[in-house]
């Protein structure tokens, strides 16, 4: 596979990516499609291994998300308005502590923008928790799924 085809691929799951807190846009499927994209141009096995791997953690994740408990639904709770916070706090927080820090990174971000629209600890503290309730554990679930993908995606790429 090319270098072009290789960023192209890595496009896509950026987008997954960005997907995956912005509601109504179907992230693990974008992230899932650009590793299809990627394993079908490379059919070796660690392609293949990957692909199944990425294929039933996608699938356990929205079964998850399915299953938890949220008053909004997927996504209810996370805005336009909070979904770069969120997004990228949960990104900062995958690259400074791998995997783990993905959640405090989230949350933090959710934190952030709250903080900046309503300006109080208490109130801000308040409406985290409330969009933490209304979908944005659904949220965070789906990114941080999406994240292990495309890291472990990104690791085989670059050991070749």
């Amino acid at each position: 596979m090319g270098v072009w085809q290789l960023l192209l691929v890595g496009l896509v799951m950026a987008l997954g990516l960005v997907g995956a807190v912005v509601p109504g846009v179907p992230g693990r499927w974008l992230v899932w499609a650009a590793l299809l994209w990627w394993s079908l141009a490379e059919r070796t096995g660690v392609a293949w291994v990957l692909l199944v791997a990425a294929t039933v953690l996608l699938l356990v994740d929205q079964v998850v998300v399915w299953l938890l408990p949220s008053e909004g639904g997927r996504g209810g709770g996370m805005t336009r308005r909070i979904a770069p916070w969120a997004g990228f706090g949960a990104v900062a927080g995958f690259l400074l502590l791998p995997v783990v820090g993905a959640v405090p990174g989230f949350v933090g971000g959710v934190y952030v923008a709250e903080r900046r629209r309503l300006g109080g600890h208490g109130r801000a503290a308040a409406a985290t928790r409330a969009v933490m309730r209304e979908g944005g554990t659904g949220a965070l679930v789906e990114l941080l799924a999406c994240l292990l993908v495309a890291a472990a995606w990104l690791v085989v790429v670059v050991k070749g």
